[in-house]
């Protein structure tokens, strides 16, 4: 996905974490809870799922350029893997894109399905689910259910 070269020095997970912490500073999930505790059990996830360290920093910065804590162009001259930066720019939503189009890039991409997978796990998970008003948690479930679907994920 991009096409710059790979960086010669590259972030360790530590730094790509205190560097995610501090983009998200002061964001809050919909249930009103630091964004890096999403950002944290994203990560967690994907090591518990068999993720190697690209994938472990494309969790870190999952949503980073969608909730504009970072910019594109900060990521596409990061210190990260070519495949570090192509796994976060394919779970990037893009304004006005089909759920459709969005999981054939995430399916398309090394690593990526794997980020996504541990994203929708946490985002779904009932006791975060139940925090929420009525509305808004049956909205959330039927959407995770149905990307889960599109990628191919079980139940």
């Amino acid at each position: 996905m991009t096409d710059r070269p790979e960086s010669p020095a590259r972030l360790s997970l530590a730094d790509v974490e205190a560097l995610a912490r501090a983009a998200h500073a002061g964001q809050t999930d919909k249930a009103g809870r630091p964004y890096a505790e999403h950002l944290a059990a994203v990560a967690e996830g994907v090591r518990r799922r068999g993720g190697d360290d690209e994938q472990i920093a494309a969790a870190w910065l999952h949503d980073a350029v969608e909730d504009a804590a970072l910019t594109r162009a900060w990521l596409l001259d990061a210190p990260l893997s070519r495949r570090t930066r192509d796994i976060v720019l394919a779970v990037t939503k893009r304004p006005g894109e089909p759920p459709e189009a969005y999981a054939e890039r995430v399916l398309a991409t090394d690593g990526a399905p794997l980020v996504k997978e541990a994203d929708l796990a946490h985002n779904a998970d009932p006791a975060r689910l139940a925090l929420l008003d009525e509305a808004t948690r049956t909205r959330l479930a039927e959407k995770y259910t149905r990307m889960r679907a599109l990628l191919g994920l079980p139940e």
